[in-house]
């Protein structure tokens, strides 16, 4: 019985695509969803530009459209079809392996970006489990984005270095400056990736102990742990970040920051959040600021997550902010943390609840709430720069965004592909 069976006969997912037989020597798959994509083969030839690791590797494309859609996507999708097979026929190889699928009339119901990488990935699964490989590694990317040459090399290299992780985050870059996007594309990307940074910087700032980030072109999961964890979702939207915080939740989760990511800043209608919809909605507005969450609205935050041991005992609310008071009155918290208690046996088994419970979504719930009633978005330079003040660090107040952007960069760059592993 291989590794996988259980998820298969669980999900009744049975159906395969590929019939080609995986390399015994398999350690890697790439899946990316493709939906009325002109350019899926920058992204391919990126891939196929990067050194070669010792083992093998394959990328499958996931070429979608829906029941429902237009004429015209469905026929950008088979003229992406078309190219994609001819380069994969060029640039296919027994070391690095292209798959390309084209799947048409998916239920509208479920149409969409996690379907698409739920049915890549599931395939990659698929594959593993044939070889019985529990180890082997499916990395998430997407249609518009391009990798550092060493992408390849380094996920081998880190993964060998580090056999006890689960699943990691690759380091993200975006496309800063230069002549592909009009200049205020790349004004609204910098702000964006900063509001991006500034976030996980201010979960690590207040001791949350999940905070990574969660970009769906820049992560890697084993086979493995991504049957274990039931697989991808189905959503239209942040399908990356509900399925990676169940996995980072698990602990043994890392980080690599010795290659990169570059997604893509341009503007899309794909989906309704992300990076794609914030820079159409900045466009749109003609917004020349992103406004972020208020640093205050964390630190409240922070007193909160610092009392937390108190309530292994008692209710004790002395100190905290009243939208604090509020949210944990409207989520139940104290028949919650009832119920937290006596399935703890200690005050670790108790903290690592508490954050089970208090988790990466209802940080995000909080804070939406917090900010409809008592706080105010604020502009995403000067919040980050208010950070940058709480960690003590030093540095010249008239710096614009684009250089606390980077700065903000050599917090991950520093670390030298550290080993983190979240433990509450």
């Amino acid at each position: 019985m291989a590794f996988a069976d259980t998820y298969f006969k669980r999900f009744q997912s049975k159906e395969t695509f590929i019939n080609v037989k995986p390399s015994e020597n398999l350690f890697l798959i790439i899946v990316i969803p493709v939906f009325n994509e002109p350019d899926l083969i920058s992204a391919l030839k990126s891939l196929v530009d990067c050194k070669l690791p010792t083992n093998d590797a394959e990328i499958i494309v996931i070429i979608n459209s829906s029941e429902n859609s237009s004429k015209d996507i469905i026929e950008q999708n088979r003229k992406t079809y078309n190219e994609a097979l001819i380069f994969s026929e060029q640039y296919s190889s027994n070391h690095l392996k292209i798959h390309i699928l084209n799947l048409e009339n998916l239920p509208h119901k479920f149409a969409g970006v996690g379907l698409a990488r739920k049915i890549g990935m599931d395939e990659a699964l698929h594959r593993f489990n044939f070889l019985n490989k529990p180890h082997g590694l499916i990395a998430g990317f997407d249609a518009d984005a391009k990798v550092k040459p060493n992408y390849l090399k380094e996920i081998e290299n880190y993964f060998f270095k580090n056999p006890k992780i689960d699943a990691c985050s690759v380091d993200f870059q975006h496309p800063i400056s230069g002549e592909a996007f009009p200049k205020e594309i790349y004004n609204y990307i910098i702000q964006y990736e900063l509001h991006l940074r500034y976030f996980i910087e201010a979960l690590r700032f207040i001791n949350f102990p999940f905070a990574y980030q969660t970009i769906g072109s820049s992560f890697v999961v084993k086979a493995e742990m991504y049957a274990k964890q039931g697989g991808m979702n189905r959503r239209k939207a942040g399908e990356d970040f509900y399925f990676l915080h169940k996995i980072i939740q698990q602990g043994n989760y890392g980080e690599i920051f010795s290659t990169a990511v570059f997604p893509s800043p341009r503007i899309s209608d794909r989906v309704p959040f992300g990076t794609g919809a914030a820079i159409k909605k900045m466009t749109e507005a003609a917004q020349n600021e992103y406004l972020t969450y208020a640093m205050e609205s964390f630190l409240v935050l922070k007193v909160f997550f610092d009392r937390k041991n108190i309530f292994y005992s008692q209710f004790n609310y002395e100190n905290l902010n009243q939208s604090v008071l509020e949210f944990l009155q409207l989520n139940n918290f104290e028949s919650d943390i009832i119920k937290i208690r006596k399935e703890s046996p200690d005050l670790k088994a108790f903290n690592k609840k508490f954050f089970e419970w208090f988790n990466a979504f209802r940080i995000i719930k909080y804070l939406n709430f917090a900010h409809e009633k008592h706080f105010k978005k604020i502009n995403v330079l000067k919040e980050s720069k208010k950070l940058l003040d709480y960690k003590g660090l030093n540095f010249d107040e008239t710096l614009n965004a684009e250089n606390v952007l980077l700065l903000y960069r050599t917090f991950y760059t520093q670390k030298s592909d550290k080993l983190i592993i979240a433990d509450a």
